[in-house]
């Protein structure tokens, strides 16, 4: 098939050539009056398939100058191609789009105007910076119309890793309103215990708070500051027995953990949704959190926690994805705002 390389287009002027390749694959746009335009994606994708020669004012153009052709109007030409060429690979029909989002994508079998697209696509390098407030604002776009979120990450290698995108909302069976107990909490500097046998066993039983070791109940400093602001217990001083006010215990936990009150908001948060969250210190990240008894039940969630206007490296996000994956768990990353906002990423293979 012949195509001419105008500007940032490719013309295919035979009716018959044009139909052919579009009914076969729904490559390009029809042209009023017969003929096909070609973006320069579809352009490299089929020549390199051996199904295009282009030229240019009688010229054959060579892969050389098609690729810097592409290059000069396509931002990060190769890795938006590369994401493209392995959607058509598995079967996809793949249109390309302006904007935030690089792609949609229509099922196995669907095609442009008759089927709804099941995809958004944003190609992105392993070196993008991760800006999580950006991708809950294309997660949020993509779910208001239906459609899944993905996104292609190319290595340095050319190698390609998918992950969905979601905005997540967890629940779990635990009532958010708990009881008041008569508990008095001993600080210790970096954790804190209720000695009275009795004592643990009610605060415990009111919300899985702790840890039972045996007579005693060991709370972190986030349970602590947690109980202590609620006005569910009191807290003193392990040493003088003094009284320990929430402000005078939030100024020592951010002594040994400066991002305490991020996790102290989000801990609350959390456990309003009646999700019981404990350390996720052995799976590296803030919290593993259930949607009920821990005792009885599996963490549900890895969740790590940011302030609002994080950006990250891939890299590390990856790593997250992959060792939740790797102990049967989500992994949500959350945006700590005025409010929590959750986001789930998943690897997948479309």
């Amino acid at each position: 098939m012949a195509g001419e390389l105008v500007d940032d287009r490719v013309i295919v002027d035979d009716p018959a050539e044009a139909s052919g390749v579009y009914n076969r694959g729904f490559f390009g746009s029809p042209r009023s009056g017969g003929g096909l335009e070609l973006n320069l994606l579809e352009a490299v994708y089929l020549v390199e398939g051996g199904r295009l020669d282009i030229r240019r004012r009688g010229r054959t153009v060579s892969a050389r100058e098609l690729f810097r052709a592409a290059s000069a109007s396509i931002d990060a030409f190769e890795i938006r191609y590369l994401v493209y060429r392995d959607l058509r690979s598995r079967g996809y029909v793949v249109e390309a789009r302006g904007g935030p989002v690089d792609f949609q994508v229509y099922p196995r079998g669907g095609a442009p105007k008759k089927t709804p697209s099941k995809y958004w696509v944003r190609a992105l390098s392993e070196r993008a910076v991760f800006d999580l407030a950006e991708l809950l604002g294309r997660a949020e776009e993509a779910a208001a119309v239906r459609k899944t979120l993905l996104l292609g990450l190319v290595d340095e290698e050319s190698d390609l890793t998918y992950y969905s995108v979601r905005e997540a909302h967890p629940r779990g069976h635990q009532p958010a309103t708990l009881r008041k107990v008569d508990v008095v909490v001993h600080f210790l500097g970096d954790r804190a215990v209720v000695i009275d046998e009795v004592q643990a066993k009610a605060l415990h039983e009111a919300g899985f708070f702790g840890k039972i070791v045996g007579r005693r109940l060991q709370l972190s400093l986030l349970e602590t500051a947690y109980l202590l602001k609620a006005g569910l217990v009191e807290v003193r001083n392990a040493d003088t027995d003094r009284p320990i006010s929430l402000a005078r215990l939030i100024k020592e936990a951010k002594a040994i953990q400066p991002d305490f009150e991020l996790r102290l908001q989000a801990y609350e948060d959390l456990t309003g949704r009646g999700v019981i969250s404990k350390t996720g210190f052995k799976y590296g990240s803030h919290f593993r959190a259930y949607e009920g008894d821990p005792e009885t039940h599996h963490a549900k969630y890895l969740v790590h926690v940011v302030p609002k206007g994080h950006r990250g490296a891939w890299p590390e996000i990856s790593r997250a994805v992959r060792l939740a994956h790797g102990v049967k768990k989500q992994i949500l990353f959350g945006e700590v705002g005025p409010g929590v906002r959750y986001v789930k990423l998943e690897r997948v293979r479309p």
